[in-house]
């Protein structure tokens, strides 16, 4: 079980850097996305492997067509652990972003049910920046690995990105993960080229986007669930930044954080090293 070993081209790199976001061949084989698909639903279950302790709690709501998104998955699952510390996950990170190590920032396991064709906006996720949530380190030169576990297209809630948003920098008020109206959204960040591109992926693919890449997700509109982990991943030498913006992972420094001090013990771990 792992991530399979692909070289990143100079054309991935170019798209890479052109629209903030590049797709990946197959990455994991049949075998791995069924395992994956069944750590899903053992962390929904909240049975988890080791004796360690989740991130947070994590109780489904009453709403059947809300978002689950568990943080951290990796501390309590051998699958989801397996796949977002692999090695070669790193490497591919390390050249698109041109860093020389990368670590783990943190996972998500992300659960989008299906409404069989009902209209609602309760799983959407807003348009949005990755690093909006991430302003407590030292760079947004990061890339998130989406990954998904299923055939996904709009139809299914796939996700979408804005072409080259990753050039417009760290954009105020983008941390709208959680505000559901794409339309509201789009008025509110538009005022440059909004160009959407949907991510259109096969079981095993992996979208990878930067930071500050702006993405989003609507609907799910099939019966069934689209499933994904998602891999955070950082250069080596990511540190504390001071500011009013705070994340959990900062706790994972210690009770008195520095600023400067680097990103770099057990919590989050160093998947490649040129």
């Amino acid at each position: 079980m792992g991530v399979i070993n692909y070289n990143i081209t100079a054309a991935d790199k170019e798209r890479f850097d052109q629209d903030g976001y590049w797709i990946s061949p197959k990455l994991l084989d049949d075998e791995t996305i069924e395992r994956l698909r069944g750590a899903h639903e053992r962390i929904w279950k909240k049975d988890y492997d080791g004796s360690g302790m989740p991130l947070h709690d994590f109780n489904l709501s009453d709403n059947p067509f809300a978002l689950r998104k568990f943080d951290n998955g990796w501390w309590i699952n051998d699958e989801v652990c397996s796949v977002v510390t692999d090695p070669n996950l790193g490497q591919m990170a390390a050249e698109l972003l041109n860093e020389d190590e990368i670590r783990l920032w943190h996972d998500q396991v992300i659960y989008k049910p299906g409404t069989s064709g009902q209209e609602t906006n309760s799983g959407n996720v807003g348009w949005h920046q990755d690093y909006a949530y991430w302003r407590s380190s030292s760079t947004p030169n990061m890339v998130t690995v989406w990954i998904a576990l299923q055939d996904t297209d709009l139809n299914n809630g796939g996700m979408m990105t804005i072409l080259g948003s990753h050039k417009w920098g760290a954009v105020k008020g983008s941390d709208t993960f959680f505000e559901q109206d794409m339309t509201m959204l789009k008025q509110r960040f538009a005022n440059r080229d909004w160009v959407e591109e949907p991510c259109i992926l096969k079981a095993g693919q992996a979208s990878f986007h930067h930071a500050l890449t702006f993405h989003g997700s609507a609907t799910n509109f099939t019966d069934q669930p689209r499933l994904s982990v998602v891999a955070h991943l950082m250069p080596g030498d990511t540190s504390y930044k001071e500011g009013r913006a705070r994340h959990d992972n900062v706790r994972l420094l210690g009770p008195r954080p520095q600023f400067g001090q680097k990103f770099d013990n057990e919590f989050f771990p160093l998947l490649y090293s040129k």
